[in-house]
């Protein structure tokens, strides 16, 4: 059992209202220069930025709000549809895109002539121009239309017609209506508008995290399902405890070797680590023991994921190799060889039938979990390394990708597809770091380097921001959501760890609200 050293260990909390201090083993990083990143940090804090979407706690319509919808009713009303607004008004209105009816003319009323007797002769054939009428912008309810005033008024008495009032009744029904806009402008003006999600643009704890590696393509940070947060700081692995906020010390590999990634098994009681000459070590939480060490790669193993009984790691040798993990062996189940330069990203599905893996070589590959020995995609849009990888646990074979500095793009990619292009791509001006899902709702959070150094928020339903959090002064490198779904936490080059409450809480059932008619009984099981 490794000794804890008496001196404190270098994850702690940090105060607002303290210096910020390195441990013992911390970093040679002067006191000014830390003092200056603690006041920039704070004046980030004060300066809040007005158009970020967590600045305001309540805002029920915003000006650019009123503007976009007026704008999307002119289009509307005199331009003919175009594929991106009919998109956009069904992004809008929540549903699928519906393609406006063609404007159609009522034909005018025959004129009021008397009636030909027999004795007159008969009236020479009228002579219609053959110029075609001009679409009107505006289409009105013919009078010829209401023969029967009754059905109207009947309508009008119907509850589906009076929403909220009578105004309002009068309002939809053609045989009152005077509004020149057709149903569909209509529709949207009446359309209730959503509020926005009020996201804290403050974490609610920092740690000091001394020797965090300023690597883009190193995985040091992943949180379990027994809510215990693993980090590799230098040489050693550290275990934040979430629950009693306790720190302990798991390993130590100096000086001989460094750690380079960090990932927990499904259940979180067995932690992976990879390190800097290429093993694989298997380390049991609960009996603080070393279980087994597998000479892995031949150059630094910087990329771990695991899977139904087995973990698949990924190398600076350009390899990816699977392992079975109830049978340890130096002889992996699967040694892929696709790539051609560094293996920065792995992820497998979360059914487990597909694995992903991107390089520094700019490519993405897909493999089927029946047969690894060769990619069935290959994705080659990115135009720097690929490392941020994410499946959508809401939609099956929905997978999302971040390229590097010089691609600063997210893709989106529908692997169920034959097409190996990308089913939506969103510039997001930065290197693109790391990629989480929400499990609880359909959203993702993305973390960037080079220049932002942000924590961004998204809605995937129109890949707009739903919140921009700052607060790290450096690239924000590492990432790992918590096991309840709801929180974050974020590693950086300036050393330090950051929590955030980013994601709604999961819907309640109704077992749990206690709705229903068994619900009396159900607490008494």
């Amino acid at each position: 059992m490794p000794m804890v050293p008496p001196y404190p260990p270098p994850l702690r909390r940090v105060a607002a209202e303290s210096r910020w201090m390195a441990g013992a083993d911390g970093p040679s990083t002067p006191r000014v220069a830390r003092d200056m990143d603690a006041m920039r940090y704070r004046l980030s804090l004060l300066e809040q930025d007005p158009s970020s979407p967590s600045h305001h706690k309540r805002r029920r319509r915003s000006l650019g709000d009123d503007a976009s919808i007026y704008e999307s009713i002119l289009k509307d009303e005199l331009l003919p549809p175009t594929p991106t607004d009919t998109t956009r008004r069904a992004l809008f209105m929540g549903g699928t895109p519906r393609r406006r009816p063609a404007l159609a003319l009522a034909p005018p009323p025959p004129p009021l002539t008397p009636a030909p007797s027999s004795s007159d002769p008969p009236a020479p054939a009228e002579v219609v121009p053959a110029v075609l009428p001009s679409p009107s912008a505006f289409t009105f309810p013919a009078t010829g239309a209401l023969t029967n005033p009754l059905q109207a008024m009947q309508a009008l008495a119907r509850p589906a017609a009076r929403r909220s009032s009578l105004v309002t009744a009068l309002f939809e029904n053609p045989f009152h209506s005077t509004c020149p806009l057709s149903r569909a402008g209509r529709e949207m003006i009446m359309q209730p508008r959503t509020e926005r999600r009020v996201v804290p643009a403050l974490p609610y704890k920092v740690l000091d995290a001394p020797d965090l590696a300023d690597d883009f393509y190193l995985n040091l940070l992943d949180w379990g399902q027994q809510n215990i947060l693993a980090v590799g700081l230098g040489s050693c692995v550290y275990l934040w405890n979430a629950d009693t906020a306790s720190v302990s010390k798991l390993c130590d590999l100096a000086p001989a070797d460094s750690v380079t990634a960090v990932q927990w098994n499904p259940r979180g009681n067995v932690l992976s680590i990879g390190t800097h000459r290429g093993k694989l070590q298997q380390w049991d939480v609960v009996k603080q023991s070393l279980v087994c060490t597998t000479d892995a790669h031949t150059a630094r193993l910087g990329a771990i994921h695991w899977t139904h009984g087995a973990v698949t790691t990924g190398s600076r040798d350009r390899t990816v190799a699977h392992w079975d993990m109830r049978r340890p062996s130096d002889t992996p189940l699967a040694r892929l060889q696709a790539h051609r330069q560094e293996v920065c990203g792995l992820r497998w599905s979360p059914d487990g039938t597909a694995l992903a893996s991107g390089g520094n070589d700019n490519k993405l590959y897909l493999y089927d979990a029946r047969k690894l020995a060769d990619p069935m995609a290959k994705y080659t849009e990115h135009t720097a390394a690929v490392k941020a990888l994410a499946w959508s646990p809401h939609q099956s074979g929905l997978l999302a990708s971040g390229g590097g500095t010089a691609d600063r793009h997210i893709r989106f990619w529908n692997t169920h597809a034959a097409s190996t292009a990308a089913v939506l791509a969103v510039d997001t001006h930065s290197q693109v770091c790391n990629l989480a899902w929400s499990p609880t709702t359909d959203e993702l959070v993305s973390t960037h380097g080079y220049s932002q150094h942000q924590v961004v928020v998204w809605s995937c339903a129109s890949m707009t921001p739903i919140a921009t959090l700052t607060g790290h002064s450096q690239r924000v490198l590492y990432l790992s959501v918590a096991p309840d779904g709801q929180s974050i936490c974020t590693g950086a080059g300036d050393e330090t760890l950051r929590f955030w409450n980013v994601f709604p809480p999961a819907p309640a059932t109704a077992a749990a609200k206690g709705v229903g008619m068994h619900a009396p009984w159900a607490q008494l099981r």
